[in-house]
């Protein structure tokens, strides 16, 4: 696993064929004119493409239009992407941007409308300034390099501090595979699709609905599985594209090269996703929740984001309190079937909790484990084969402060 470096093949560039690029557009209108704000994802052969949305009833127009653009089944040549406004609540006018931002894109690709995805990240109900969006795309087009994996996981930033990219590589017969990925996302993170907007690329050649099921599956063990706020965006999406340029035979259901694309899909995932853990909006600590011994792995997974996504367990963390009670009453919450005597949690490897009682331990290594960069909180429920994980963060005055200002 490697992560971005300025002026390598890295994140979205990293497998064979694809390229990117990235601009400042002035879309945010804040005076930041210098900072970059749409990223081009170009693949120099059509590509398979699977996707997947948010779940909120109230859709921005690029998370409509892309959908209705995956339906179509058609091949994908082109991603385009915008932060700093969400093009979201902004009525028939937004489908028109939405639709002219994809265009935009087509035209400087040599593609059609319909071979471009469209994503936007921002303030939500806001129309778009689209003479600097089209401007931007056109200027974004012309320096397109497989170089600029970098920049452009800079571009789709709104609240993160930090780019995310991630890159992992497989063999699979005799061939060699690359899978790459950027993600942003600080806040209104909740496990309601992928929380965030996500980009992979792969130079697999993968039939479309193995594809598809591979990027669901995915999903629900990794971006589903990370809680910042509870708050489920309007624009949540996370796209996979496959180009087949490693040369490689076709992929399908069930093959062993389709088993070895999942595994490092989810390699590339689970970086992102610790990734934007530890970088939530005001987080000072990464949480990481893993839930043994359930009925099945839906309660395991289900204990896990209760555990993670608890105020009182964020705020325990925060302030290195060691209030590890916060931890089972959230489980008692979450819906997961189990016998409290047979229930087992551990802090950073420390036993607190175990057969119905608590352990005796010294309560300042608890407050030295909850000071740690990254919290582990392993739980063992006892009742079952089911597991599952979930991520998180504290809880600081810092992500009050930052939600109170975002759009001043």
């Amino acid at each position: 696993m490697s992560h971005a470096l300025a002026g390598e093949r890295v994140g979205v560039c990293a497998p064979a064929g694809f390229r990117a690029a990235a601009t400042a557009a002035g879309i945010r209108g804040d005076g930041d004119a210098g900072r970059v704000d749409i990223a081009l994802i170009v693949s120099d052969r059509p590509c398979t493409a699977a996707g997947v949305f948010t779940r909120n009833i109230v859709k921005a127009a690029p998370v409509v239009i892309s959908q209705l653009t995956l339906r179509r089944r058609a091949p994908i040549r082109a991603v385009v992407v915008n932060s700093g406004n969400a093009n979201a609540c902004t009525g028939p006018q937004g489908f028109r941007d939405a639709l002219r931002t994809a265009t935009a894109a087509a035209d400087c690709c040599d593609a059609d409308p319909s071979e471009v995805l469209v994503c936007s990240t921002g303030v939500i109900g806001r129309l778009m300034p689209m003479d600097r969006v089209v401007g931007g795309v056109r200027a974004a087009a012309a320096t397109l390099s497989d170089l600029s994996g970098e920049l452009a996981a800079q571009a789709i930033m709104t609240t993160d501090t930090v780019s995310k990219s991630a890159v992992a590589s497989f063999r699979a017969g005799a061939h060699w595979y690359t899978v790459g990925g950027m993600a942003k996302g600080a806040g209104m993170i909740h496990p309601d699709m992928a929380t965030l907007l996500g980009f992979l690329t792969t130079d697999a050649a993968v039939e479309r609905e193995a594809l598809q099921e591979v990027l669901t599956d995915v999903c629900s063990r990794t971006f589903n599985c990370l809680s910042i706020d509870g708050d489920t965006s309007t624009n949540d999406t996370l796209l996979l594209l496959a180009n087949g340029g490693a040369d490689g035979p076709l992929m399908g259901a069930g093959s062993a090269e389709l088993s070895a694309l999942r595994d490092a899909v989810e390699e590339v995932c689970l970086s992102l996703v610790e990734q934007l853990a530890a970088d939530a909006e005001g987080a000072t600590k990464s949480i990481c929740v893993s839930v043994d011994g359930a009925v099945a792995d839906a309660q395991a997974q289900s204990a896990a984001r209760t555990v993670v996504l608890s105020p009182l367990v964020k705020c325990a963390v925060h302030g290195a309190d060691p209030n590890w009670g916060r931890i089972v009453a959230a489980l008692g919450r979450s819906g997961a079937s189990f016998a409290l005597d047979r229930c087992r949690v551990s802090i950073g490897g420390i036993d607190v909790f175990s057969n119905g009682q608590p352990v005796p331990v010294d309560l300042d290594s608890i407050r030295a484990a909850f000071s740690r960069p990254r919290i582990d909180i392993d739980i063992q429920l006892g009742s079952g084969p089911g597991s599952g994980r979930a991520w998180g963060c504290d809880l600081s005055p810092d992500y009050v402060r930052i939600n109170a200002d975002y759009t001043t």
